[in-house]
């Protein structure tokens, strides 16, 4: 069983999106593993008040600055990952954004569908390039993408009686779901898993918004920000014998 230490030194895991929500939970959940958990953060302001927070818990947590929507934001990271660390074990592609909600597929814009892509899609894609070497040199790594159940081909048929709302940050996730797939088979011999995980509806902005008003109007999502880090950060410590290519909700195999 892969521990989070190594050879006496704890096991470095970055989580992007990690200055509030449902990151900021998966990211404090880790480091009370043991983990020594890089805070990613777009802002650095918001970011170091996090790690400040976290550090007056003795948890061991650093900040690094990177905006996934930007190409050279996330070169600077990973160099200065490799620079101050030589490693990265833990990879949690949380950054996100939700720019359409109720807008319906036949007027959401194409600027907003490119910016979202920008992030959920191509943000994670860069970071999982950077890190993927770090991993391969010590056979070792854990990548967790934080997907939606909406972006399930289930629920884009309307199985679930779903209209077409909200489609570019839906189709964002599904493209998502495939890069996991597609990630997964080629680090397969390295070592490294890759996963996605629905957190469900939870009680964070964007957990308010990621439904129609009127399925939502009045009503509390009903996962805690605590529930809904549970799967990715189980994701994110699987051992050896753990599950490759899968998307999980609740610690359940879920249908993509």
């Amino acid at each position: 069983m892969n521990s989070p230490m190594d050879q006496g030194k704890p096991r470095i895991a970055l989580v992007t999106g990690a200055n509030r929500g449902i990151g900021r939970e998966i990211a404090y959940q880790l480091a009370l593993k043991g983990l020594k958990v890089l805070i990613g953060s777009r802002d650095e302001n918001k970011g170091r008040h996090t790690v400040e927070d976290m550090r007056r818990e003795g948890l061991a947590v650093e900040l690094q600055v990177v905006d996934v929507s930007d190409t050279e934001s996330v070169r600077k990271m990973t160099e200065s990952v490799k620079q101050q660390y030589g490693r990265l074990d833990i990879l949690v592609n949380n950054a996100g954004v939700l720019l359409d909600h109720g807008v319906s597929v036949l007027d959401v814009e194409e600027a907003v569908i490119k910016e979202t892509f920008e992030t959920n899609y191509f943000g994670a894609l860069r970071m999982i390039q950077a890190a993927v070497p770090l991993m391969k040199e010590h056979k070792y790594g854990r990548i967790v993408n934080l997907s939606s159940g909406l972006g399930a081909f289930e629920v884009l048929q309307g199985l679930l009686g779903l209209k077409g709302s909200t489609s570019a940050y839906r189709t964002s996730k599904t493209l998502l779901n495939a890069l996991t797939c597609l990630v997964a088979q080629d680090v397969v011999d390295f070592g490294i898993k890759v996963n996605a995980a629905c957190p469900g509806r939870v009680q964070t902005d964007m957990g308010r918004s990621t439904t129609s008003k009127s399925d939502t109007e009045g009503v509390p999502a009903p996962v805690t920000v605590v529930e809904g880090a549970d799967t990715a950060v189980w994701l994110a410590t699987l051992d050896e014998d753990g599950p490759n290519g899968g998307f999980f909700r609740e610690r359940k195999p879920a249908n993509w």
